[in-house]
């Protein structure tokens, strides 16, 4: 809007001094007699304060003169004015911004950071968006910077293999990280820094071959994900169980159907550690689904029956309705604390 406001202010001082070459021109023209470029000329130089080669004769053609030197110092002010508003508008602007960026970005606690706001970044960042979690994105891409700038994202201009970087998109606050760069070498770098600086971090990254998959293990990422394995893996599933994969794809969504999944861990100050399923009563309790359990040693129960037993370390994986889930995570949060 500022843009368009100087550029049609500009406008009006380009009409007023055309009007004013017109005037003066047309003024000499019939006062002096002088040729029409002779009085072009005089309106011109006396307009634009450059002076006259010769005084002009008569009482007519002084006040004339007197006229268009006049406006003309109206005229140039007002245009110096509308360039010093424009120039210093965006300055104050830009700094504003960039400040209100900061301090949001230093209020922020248990965020995620997206370290690469290529294709897959980008897809994370719309995920985490539909869920309203707050995540920061971490690029030195100019491109990036215009995008997450059209999105609305909080952004950060560095690189993830550094740590002033990191520590800039409030790494000690985070919960976790996405390591989503195209390069397995700067998602590996992303890694380490990140693991240094906070070991109980949540760490994801993206890797092209199992090779690499396996070194972002070693480097500390708690999950790897190989995008072109899951895509084949994904297509043949489209081709093979349509309907499941358009149900999971649906329910996996942040932007899916009112049906979510939830971690729940079970800690000791829970109390409820050592109890079967039936006797917590959740669907009852909460109207949520445990639909598996993670255990301690890693393993799944895929299909938990009511006597199940759940123990301290395990993790519920959850289905229902957000109210559902968010009733099962009062349940055991009451004297505990929630995994997310």
């Amino acid at each position: 809007m500022r843009d368009g406001l100087s550029g049609r202010r500009f406008g009006i001082a380009l009409a007023v001094l055309l009007v004013l070459l017109a005037f003066g021109t047309i003024a000499f023209r019939l006062i002096l007699h002088e040729s029409w470029l002779r009085s072009a000329y005089r309106a011109v130089v006396s307009t634009s304060l450059t002076g006259l080669d010769s005084t002009p004769h008569g009482t007519g053609a002084t006040l004339v003169t007197i006229v268009l030197v006049l406006a003309g110092v109206a005229l140039f002010a007002y245009v110096a004015g509308v360039v010093a508003e424009a120039l210093l508008g965006g300055l104050l602007t830009g700094a504003w911004a960039e400040k209100r960026r900061r301090r949001a970005i230093e209020q922020m606690q248990d965020h995620f950071i997206i370290c690469g706001y290529g294709r897959v970044g980008r897809r994370v960042a719309a995920e985490f968006r539909d869920a309203r979690t707050p995540f920061v994105v971490l690029d030195y891409s100019e491109t990036a910077a215009a995008d997450a700038k059209e999105a609305g994202d909080a952004f950060v201009s560095g690189n993830g293999t550094d740590d002033h970087s990191l520590r800039e998109a409030g790494l000690e606050r985070a919960r976790g990280l996405v390591a989503s760069s195209d390069s397995d070498v700067d998602n590996l770098y992303i890694v380490l820094s990140a693991r240094t600086a906070q070991p109980g971090l949540l760490i994801v990254a993206r890797a092209s071959t199992e090779d690499a998959a396996q070194k972002l293990r070693l480097a500390g990422a708690d999950r790897v994900v190989q995008p072109y394995l899951a895509a084949g893996r994904q297509m043949a599933n489209l081709m093979l169980k349509p309907q499941v994969s358009a149900f999971l794809d649906a329910v996996t969504s942040a932007a899916g159907p009112d049906l979510h999944f939830e971690e729940i861990e079970v800690t000791p100050a829970s109390g409820r550690a050592g109890k079967t399923l039936r006797e917590l009563q959740i669907r009852q309790a909460t109207g949520a689904l445990v639909i598996a359990i993670r255990q301690r040693d890693g393993g799944f129960d895929a299909t938990p029956l009511p006597d199940a037993r759940i123990e301290d370390g395990d993790v519920l994986i959850a289905a229902g309705t957000l109210e559902e889930l968010r009733a099962l995570e009062d349940l055991f949060a009451a004297r505990g604390a929630v995994a997310h």
